[in-house]
């Protein structure tokens, strides 16, 4: 039976796969930061007035991004922070393509980079973060083992 902290600190696979997770890990995160960072400095209204989003869901979308891509860079609570990008990057979708028709490809807006964060929130949240991140160590930690085993 699975426990909630084996989601939250799933045990990571062996080998390569763990450098190529922290490789996207850290730059997929900090882009987020980097979208993030404008929406965190006015969480509450950094769409505007007239945006029609309430400001909760705006201060959501402006923590997962910027705490989201923090926490994949360091590999900490990775599923949840893929989640939490997840979530958005839905409603990004949702927004692009089909409120404003937006293509899959081509000028901005169009949505493709939406769905592909997306997919990269998935492989978090099915493969975690890999060995190379804080999420290990507290696995490991969990498992009374030292981080040197």
């Amino acid at each position: 039976m699975t426990r909630i902290t084996d989601l939250l600190f799933p045990y990571p696979p062996s080998g390569r796969f763990n450098l190529a997770l922290l490789v996207v890990r850290v730059v997929a995160g900090a882009a987020f930061m980097f979208h993030g960072w404008s929406k965190i400095q006015n969480p509450f209204g950094w769409m505007g007035a007239d945006s029609g989003t309430p400001a909760v869901f705006q201060a959501l979308a402006a923590l997962s991004e910027f705490g989201g891509g923090l926490a994949w860079i360091i590999g900490l609570l990775t599923p949840l922070a893929s989640a939490g990008i997840f979530s958005t990057m839905c409603v990004a979708w949702w927004k692009h393509a089909v409120v404003q028709g937006a293509p899959f490809v081509g000028k901005p807006p169009s949505y493709e980079l939406a769905l592909l964060y997306a997919a990269i929130a998935v492989l978090f949240m099915l493969c975690g973060p890999g060995r190379l991140s804080l999420d290990c160590v507290i696995a490991k930690w969990r498992s009374g083992m030292t981080a040197r085993e």
